[in-house]
């Protein structure tokens, strides 16, 4: 299948970037277990080496946990996963807080254009 990476960032970030989505999303379910490092190293089709660092790192920001012999799975600890969805709606605001600045809107003119949009969605 693979998918389609941003050249201009890392492919383990984005790797992060896109299973801390998934869970937040619920695609992935609290204390699930994610794929193998082979499997999901040939659904995203990127080196296995790869999605090891991918795990390594969500383990290291306790996303996930490594059980030995069974397998890595997402974290049953929702205090953490709070923090990430917090911190990854953040993110995205900044993000878009840049970009909108970056192309010469104000603040006004931002949240005129969230709350016209906003309008119908949940």
């Amino acid at each position: 299948m693979g998918i389609d990476f941003d050249g201009n960032k890392p492919i383990y970030q984005q790797l992060i970037s896109r299973i801390s989505s998934e869970i937040i999303r619920g695609d992935r379910t609290v204390g699930g277990k994610l794929p193998s490092v082979r499997e999901y190293a040939l659904e995203v089709g990127v080196n296995a080496n790869t999605v090891q660092r991918v795990y390594r790192e969500l383990e290291n920001l306790e996303i996930v946990e490594t059980k030995r012999g069974q397998g890595t799975f997402v974290t049953s600890n929702q205090n953490r996963l709070s923090d990430l969805r917090e911190g990854m709606k953040l993110e995205f605001i900044q993000q878009f807080i840049r970009d909108m600045n970056d192309m010469g809107y104000s603040t006004e003119e931002m949240i005129k254009g969230i709350k016209s949009e906003g309008r119908g969605s949940k």
